[in-house]
């Protein structure tokens, strides 16, 4: 017996939940794939967007041999041999590898000639942007597209479509839940509601709640509520407030947020907020990011607010994150300048500066420019006092 969520699972492009950004009239996805240009593809996004689905589809629109692979357990050998299968035929396989990211190197340059000769479609799904664990060559070989989170209107109607299917009796609330506590996840939402008709009919709030406590990814029910929450923490660890950067840390994780959206919040504002008046907090936040991942709730709390009250009580500077968005500004308004001569690759007039005591005057830019800004707190001190210190040698 099938599963609601294998039972309903889009077959064609136009069943296809969200996504209107790349499929429906005139969108680029849609134009590739319906004129069966389509080049090796990586597409990411959260679970439950319809990453596998849409592969799926293609290969069926594309009348092609499809091959499901999870990155995992992918064996080099086994890859091989789809191949040769398909070695001097007219038709060609597609080949879906999931999880994408956790492609080894070694695995990546197997598949590279066999992606340059065209012997197989590939098409990858990760829920990570695959953009910095791919290789340069495999990434010149293919596109990567985004598919986005399903949104709550979108969730809501197909959810009432298969309840009306299905002949289900729901309540309103336990609609609601069903809806917001699966954070755009459509097959969290269909395993929900499974394993609640299973229970009972009609299908009560309180069955719910009991099977899945807490939000899957949202704080609250309401819309805005994950992103004033998760800015309330940010304003209050940049006001150096620690009590009420905890207790915004204690919203979000009572309301099911994934530690790592919390801690790659909280490394962005380790850079922006901190960066060099403390740099140590960057590297706690690195650190947390990388254990909550791998311990996740509901351990993962307490590094969560280990890192909270170290960057409330550090020292705040935006210096960092002004001197590259005023660079950035420069470019973007066309001041694009040429490299001087002299520091170019193999020149024989740059002047190297630990022949000089580890510093002389030379210019660096061919028209002089000023992006950094010292706030000289904390850290932030020290390092203009070195820097000053090294630019008063040999002067």
């Amino acid at each position: 017996m099938l599963t609601l969520a294998l039972k309903y699972r889009p077959k064609t492009l136009n069943e296809m939940i969200g996504q209107t950004h790349l499929l429906g009239e005139g969108a680029i996805l849609q134009k590739l794939i319906t004129t069966d240009t389509l080049p090796h593809t990586f597409f990411y996004g959260p679970p439950g967007c319809g990453k596998t689905t849409l592969a799926r589809i293609i290969a069926s629109l594309l009348d092609r041999p499809f091959y499901e692979i999870n990155a995992t357990t992918l064996k080099i050998e086994d890859l091989r041999k789809i191949f040769k299968a398909y070695n001097n035929t007219l038709q060609k396989p597609l080949i879906f590898i999931d999880e994408v990211h956790r492609l080894s190197k070694n695995q990546q340059e197997v598949l590279l000639p066999f992606m340059e000769n065209a012997s197989a479609l590939i098409i990858g799904a990760s829920t990570e942007n695959p953009y910095y664990s791919l290789t340069a060559a495999m990434r010149s070989r293919s596109h990567l597209f985004e598919l986005k989170s399903i949104t709550q209107t979108q969730l809501s109607d197909y959810l009432n479509q298969i309840i009306h299917a299905e002949k289900l009796t729901v309540e309103e609330e336990a609609k609601e839940y069903l809806v917001f506590s699966s954070g755009g996840d459509v097959r969290a939402m269909l395993n929900l509601l499974e394993s609640a008709k299973a229970i009972e009919e009609p299908i009560t709030l309180s069955t719910l709640k009991k099977i899945r406590p807490h939000a899957m990814q949202t704080g609250s029910s309401e819309s805005e509520s994950h992103y004033e929450l998760t800015s309330a923490m940010i304003k209050s660890i940049r006001g150096s407030d620690i009590d009420a950067s905890i207790y915004y840390l204690a919203r979000l994780v009572d309301g099911g947020e994934p530690a790592e959206f919390i801690a790659r919040r909280l490394a962005i504002l380790a850079s922006e907020d901190i960066g060099n008046a403390n740099p140590p907090a960057l590297n706690l936040a690195s650190s947390t990011l990388n254990i909550v991942k791998h311990i996740g709730y509901p351990e993962a709390r307490i590094s969560l607010s280990q890192l909270v009250i170290y960057l409330a009580s550090s020292p705040k500077s935006n210096s960092a994150y002004m001197a590259i968005n005023t660079a950035l500004k420069d470019i973007e308004a066309g001041e694009i300048h040429p490299v001087p001569s002299h520091i170019k690759t193999h020149a024989k007039d740059y002047l190297y500066p630990h022949n000089y005591d580890g510093w002389v005057k030379q210019s660096y830019l061919t028209v002089p420019r000023k992006y950094y800004a010292t706030k000289q707190i904390g850290f932030e001190k020290t390092l203009w006092i070195w820097h000053e210190k090294i630019r008063s040698v040999n002067t």
